[in-house]
């Protein structure tokens, strides 16, 4: 049941972040850098796919071992250090291999992928040990 609780709580935490993000922040930033490269409409079920799959890992890497750790700050720096090396290899690899990529969204992005992935994680760990779990806390 922990477990579900800390996925339930990341998946909300990141969906309500990104899509903050995706429609009312950043727009405009993609669309002058890269907006060639850009769909009309976004894939829905690959987008679902990596929703679903970033969550658990965030769940495994990030706050699973903090509740270990009882410790928020290694949900922070968990992570952080996640989203770096995911939205990294993204990123990066897409600065590598395709025209018109922009260093300025690889950086952006990274970034990007290191607050919404700490935030939620951090958010997880604080829900799940003090609101579901407060005798461990």
């Amino acid at each position: 049941m922990t477990y579900l609780i800390s996925y339930l709580a990341t998946a909300l935490v990141f969906l309500g972040l990104d899509f903050i993000w995706l429609t009312r922040i950043s727009p405009a930033f993609y669309r002058s850098r890269i907006g060639e490269l850009l769909l009309a409409q976004p894939n829905f079920a690959a987008a679902a796919a990596f929703y679903l799959l970033y969550v658990a890992g965030i769940v495994y890497f990030a706050v699973v071992p903090a509740m270990n750790a009882g410790s928020w700050t290694t949900a922070l720096l968990s992570g952080a250090i996640l989203g770096l090396v995911a939205f990294g290899t993204y990123d990066m690899t897409n600065l590598a291999t395709l025209k018109g990529w922009s260093l300025q969204v690889s950086l952006v992005d990274m970034l990007w992928g290191m607050v919404i992935t700490a935030t939620s994680a951090t958010a997880s760990y604080l829900v799940t040990m003090h609101w579901f779990l407060p005798t461990k806390s």
